[in-house]
């Protein structure tokens, strides 16, 4: 196993859905790949014709014949299809194969159990901004795992997004914060836009600018590197328009509200995965 990039990586996929076609888009894009060194594979032939007309890259209804032919699978199906999935393809596993699980609430000891004694598994958590290639994912390894195999995992993700490195037990919280996350963020634009809707914009003004505002606000934090907080301030002006809106929000105990939903949404994880 090599740290060297994915160009030479035969990468097969379990699943065809919208994740799946992210990192597949994600990898072609970024140059990392070739159409040759991907191949997906999923029951549904609409699914498969469409990913291998648009991406240019083999598809197959057989899980077997895929992990037989790729160095590294990622199981992208759901999480209650996990051990079926995983029984389909643990005797085409070489033992040099790569398992890379994206199924929340799903730990790898439980992948590890149904494949072979000593199989190298990688669980991650992306997240539906992997389809815009700025998804946020996270990525630990299981008990046979090498520093390597992490690291290779790490490159895949990266081809969609940010991707950081956390112990397994952290996973939970990385589904209530980043995986959720998008639908707090949508539920904020939409909100921000009926407020600009009441305040007289136009629907399509109003979501044009809640969108890009959300987006320019975090870019700025990503660029700067400044805490939110004190960008927040750099913006509120003593007596000003910004103070008493967000003394609004401090009103209806928005900071509370989101901080128990991560909470919330973390506690489910764990609850799916037991």
């Amino acid at each position: 196993m090599t740290t060297d990039g994915l160009n030479q990586r035969r990468i097969g996929l379990i699943g065809g859905g919208n994740m799946a076609e992210a990192l597949v888009r994600g990898l072609l894009d970024s140059g990392s790949t070739a159409p040759t060194q991907l191949r997906c594979a999923d029951p549904a032939a609409d699914r498969r014709d469409h990913l291998g007309q648009r991406y240019g890259i083999d598809t197959t209804a057989d899980n077997a014949s895929l992990a037989g032919w790729a160095d590294m699978v990622v199981l992208a199906v759901k999480p209650g299809i996990v051990t079926t999935a995983v029984d389909a393809i643990k005797d085409a596993l070489s033992a040099d194969t790569l398992v890379i699980s994206i199924a929340a609430g799903v730990p790898t000891k439980t992948i590890e159990a149904g494949l072979a004694e000593g199989a190298r598994v990688v669980r991650a958590m992306p997240n539906t901004a992997a389809i815009a290639l700025a998804g946020a994912s996270a990525v630990a390894k299981g008990a046979n795992a090498s520093d390597d195999d992490l690291a290779s995992a790490t490159l895949l993700f990266e081809a969609v997004g940010k991707c950081v490195v956390v112990a397994e037990k952290l996973l939970d919280a990385v589904t209530g914060l980043s995986g959720s996350g998008p639908a707090y963020v949508m539920l904020f634009i939409e909100a921000l836009a009926d407020g600009g809707v009441k305040a007289g914009l136009p629907r399509d003004v109003a979501l044009t600018l809640a969108a890009q505002t959300v987006y320019g606000a975090a870019k700025l934090q990503i660029d700067s590197g400044d805490h939110p907080g004190l960008l927040k301030d750099r913006v509120t002006s003593p007596g000003g328009t910004t103070i008493a809106g967000l003394a609004q929000l401090e009103v209806g105990g928005v900071r509370g509200r989101i901080i128990d939903a991560v909470d919330a949404a973390t506690r489910r994880s764990i609850e799916l995965g037991s």
